[in-house]
């Protein structure tokens, strides 16, 4: 059982490796990623070169808005992450109102068109809230009647760190599976529900060692002042936290954002690795008073040391801190491939049920109508 699988908004490529690593644990089937599109042009260079060894012939560089998915080879499965700007909790939450918040409509663009057999599409868990909510029942709906036959839907928030990934990532999944294949998919159980059993921030930078060998592991320069001010801050604390003499606290008034400054913690997992934002917010070292490497975030992201992506540091940056872990992500399409093996797996209740989903799916009907009778 072979699913070609083409994806949107594809970032670096750390839903295609997990698709790419479940198919290699699982006898019987597999996920081929067949093409791909995204707007930066060194997010799909990174993306050519790691997931099509180099064939840049199958990365689509140009805004989603120009891609005509009938004219695109076929595909049996589609993942996507549409971008979360507009859905984040950090920042205004203007969801479909936004500039970001309609791009989730080219994803059912691409399902209308090709009909596939199942679908991934990622986001923040800012997405259940957006627009009073109203967001994300439309956003249900339209990916539940999307294609010819409409599509069974399992909505679930995973805390990644609770699937082996040495990071606070919690992040919404919708898989869809086509109606008329009567498959269901279940949210796989976590494989470390005890939190001191979490893969910690230390175990994933330090084992094994990162050398001056490896690609991506450029410091960046800190100012004396910078430094000054990390090495009164205690592992997991941040830039308001009272060991900071007076003369090295920031002059900031209003919110006080957590991650600013913020040292990981090394028994713990890291906190959510971002890919924007300026001083302060590059995630800093337990022990050593600087930021981290691009390598170190990577590793967070378990991304393999051998993947390198293209493009300058802030670059680099911006791509790793965009991606979907690809660990986390393995452990989902493993499930999905064994659902359509009928291979038996532990699981638990999603966060929203079938009722639950049927509800909100509904509120989003009836205010379509009434913006039709309006």
């Amino acid at each position: 059982m072979k699913f070609k699988m083409a994806e949107i908004f594809c970032g670096p490529g750390g839903l295609a490796l997990g698709a790419l690593k479940a198919s290699r644990l699982i006898s019987g089937a597999e996920i081929v990623p067949v093409w791909a599109n995204d707007i930066d042009q060194f997010t799909c260079d990174t993306y050519a070169k790691n997931i099509h060894h180099g064939d840049s012939t199958k990365v689509y560089c140009c805004p989603v808005q120009e891609l005509d998915f009938k004219q695109l080879p076929d595909f049996d499965g589609l993942s996507f992450g549409f971008p979360c700007n507009d859905f984040s909790q950090v920042g205004e939450k203007k969801g479909t109102d936004g500039k970001f918040g309609p791009l989730y409509s080219y994803g059912v663009q691409a399902i209308e068109a090709k009909d596939p057999s199942w679908f991934v599409a990622e986001n923040v868990s800012g997405l259940q809230s957006a627009n009073d909510g109203k967001a994300f029942q439309t956003i249900l709906k339209e990916l539940s009647e999307s294609g010819t036959h409409g599509y069974s839907l399992n909505v679930h928030m995973y805390k990644f760190e609770e699937y082996g990934v040495p990071q606070k990532r919690h992040r919404f999944i919708i898989v869809g599976i086509r109606n008329d294949l009567d498959i269901v998919f279940r949210v796989p159980k976590p494989t470390t529900s005890n939190p001191a059993s979490y893969k910690t921030a230390k175990q994933a930078i330090e084992q094994p060692p990162i050398t001056d060998s490896f690609t991506h592991h450029e410091f960046t320069r800190q100012s004396p002042t910078v430094v000054e001010r990390l090495k009164y801050i205690p592992p997991g604390k941040n830039a308001w936290c009272d060991e900071i003499p007076e003369e090295l606290r920031l002059n900031v008034k209003g919110a006080r954002l957590s991650q600013i400054y913020r040292r990981l913690h090394p028994d713990q997992p890291s906190y959510t690795v971002t890919g924007s934002g300026g001083g302060g917010t590059h995630g800093y070292h337990w022990s050593e008073p600087r930021a981290l490497t691009n390598r170190e975030r990577a590793r967070i992201q378990t991304f393999p040391d051998d993947f390198h992506f293209a493009g300058s540091k802030e670059q680099v940056r911006k791509q790793i801190g965009m991606a979907v872990p690809s660990d986390g992500a393995a452990i989902i399409f493993e499930a999905l491939l064994k659902s359509f093996l009928n291979i038996e797996y532990e699981y638990v209740e999603p966060k929203y049920s079938l009722e639950d989903l049927n509800a909100l799916i509904e509120l989003a009907r009836a205010d379509n109508a009434l913006l039709k009778a309006s």
